[in-house]
């Protein structure tokens, strides 16, 4: 089992969905400064996996369950509204890791039953029919001389049928009794491994919902940036006709459009783009219309030092190497107990005879005690390779517990840095939007050229980027703060408000 690798796979799954944000936050990460005249966010790139026939290529597409998913077919008629809540519904339901998840399950909880099995007595029905010609030579059978005879060479054809049932059971198997036991417990790890793939799904869901989520608020900016350029395109050109502006200003502006107009197609590119990402991870289908159902916009993170207080118990995963740990010690004294002695029954009872209407009857039973003598070794492997076991299993599950406070703490960290990165943001996006207006007064009165709102202009597109890209990180923060807590889906509407609903 790799329930303890589950956390990696968790790490990993957000990380196809970021790569959207890595281009279109380079304003951003050049200090809030103003992007350069004419420029255009750059394309994605394109993943070199996508369309080969190369099979080592083609595994990279399919490494992450998380971010597949099944679908069941059907497009329902206009468009549905999708809620963060409803996405996580969806995506609980058909995403593909999580239903993986769930068959691992089923998988152990057969074996948990097989298990058992050995321990149940087994009763079986048995019929045979028998041809049998004895050799009296062979066996070397002589009558006495004093008879006055001897027995032929064989005994002639002879013919026996016999039916009856069989019944085996162990009265006293210390290593079945303990192999079952580890089994139990491995179910119960597995049943735990299956709910925290659920946080995992949580975790994917949420992340490409606000990556859906930031790409709407980059798009609606670009249509206002746009609008906005028609407006100053159209006023420089009037302006430059009338011989009031110079001619550099209606090239500066007729620019300025042409780059807003390949933003908004940049931008609309991309929304679809994450909105497919979103229907593969939920299994909603590709050809279903749908809008985003709520509003997501700031809302101050609450107060979690309780709860990570108490993540060891909440977090499923830690649940579930607690009882890989138990599974481990079980295995270890079921091969301990391949030393010590085995006492079975059997019995059967039925008929025979030489044909089905003279049957006679016929049982037998027997009690049977097993003492391994010498057993060359094996038993003494068995325990090391159980031992070994053991201490891998308790390793990882010390290892896991220190890993989730590590979580816990870079999710606070990230959250508290992108919250002040939101406050921040909004500030400079309210003062640049009062430049802009400045600046568009101060060109109108014939104060200054038009280079100035050109600049102003592009500080306002920066800044709004910058929020975006700002707030898409403290909602993916909190998403990944509750799934470092466990029972993500539970936490929620607590982290994000009431908005949800809205």
């Amino acid at each position: 089992m790799e329930k303890r690798k589950l956390a990696q796979v968790a790490l990993t799954v957000v990380l196809p969905l970021l790569l959207s944000l890595q281009s279109s936050a380079q304003s951003a990460d050049s200090g809030g400064e103003s992007p350069a005249f004419g420029s255009v966010t750059t394309p994605r790139p394109i993943n070199p996996a996508t369309g080969t026939t190369n099979p080592s290529a083609r595994a990279t597409q399919t490494l992450n369950p998380y971010l597949g998913s099944t679908t069941d077919g059907k497009v329902f008629n206009g468009e549905l509204k999708l809620t963060l809540e409803d996405a996580v519904a969806r995506g609980l339901r058909f995403n593909l890791g999580l239903i993986d998840s769930q068959q691992a399950d089923a998988s152990v909880k057969a074996e948990r039953e097989h298990a058992l099995a050995s321990l149940l007595p087994q009763i079986s029905a048995r019929a045979q029919q028998t041809y049998q010609q004895l050799s009296y030579k062979e066996i070397n059978i002589k009558l006495p001389s004093q008879l006055g005879f001897q027995l032929p060479p064989t005994s002639g054809s002879f013919g026996y049928a016999e039916s009856d049932i069989v019944a085996q059971s162990p009265v006293l198997n210390l290593e079945l009794l303990n192999r079952y036991k580890e089994q139990k417990a491995l179910e119960a790890a597995s049943a735990l491994n299956t709910k925290d793939a659920r946080d995992v799904v949580v975790f994917a869901v949420g992340a490409a919902y606000f990556q859906v989520v930031a790409s709407q608020a980059r798009l609606a900016t670009a249509q206002a940036a746009l609008n906005s350029a028609r407006e100053l395109n159209t006023q420089v050109t009037d302006q430059f006709k009338s011989e009031v502006s110079p001619e550099i200003d209606a090239l500066r502006a007729t620019v300025e459009l042409s780059t807003a107009e390949q933003r908004v197609v940049d931008a609309t590119n991309d929304l679809e783009k994450d909105r497919l990402t979103l229907d593969r991870i939920t299994g909603i289908p590709l050809s279903q219309p749908w809008e985003l159902g709520g509003h997501y916009d700031y809302a101050p993170l609450p107060d979690q030092k309780s709860e990570a207080s108490q993540a060891l118990e909440t977090r499923s995963d830690v649940g579930s190497a607690r009882q890989e740990v138990f599974a481990a010690e079980l295995g270890l004294r079921a091969a301990q107990a391949e030393r010590l002695p085995n006492i079975s029954f059997s019995a059967s009872y039925g008929g025979g005879g030489t044909n089905p209407a003279n049957f006679n009857q016929v049982y037998a039973a027997a009690g049977t005690v097993s003492v391994p003598l010498f057993t060359s070794g094996r038993v003494r492997s068995d325990v090391h390779s159980a031992e070994a076991s053991l201490v891998q299993r308790r390793a990882a599950y010390r290892d896991l517990e220190g890993r989730v406070d590590y979580d816990i703490r870079v999710a606070q960290l990230d959250s508290n840095s992108s919250e002040s990165a939101v406050k921040v943001s909004a500030k400079n996006k309210a003062l640049a939007e009062r430049a802009l207006t400045q600046s568009t007064d101060r060109y109108n009165n014939g104060v200054t050229n038009y280079l100035e709102v050109l600049q102003a202009q592009e500080a306002l597109v920066a800044a709004n980027e910058n929020y975006i890209a700002s707030l898409f990180s403290f909602n993916v923060a909190k998403v990944e703060l509750a799934r470092a807590l466990g029972q993500a889906e539970s936490r929620l509407p607590a982290l994000f408000g009431t908005q949800a609903g809205q």
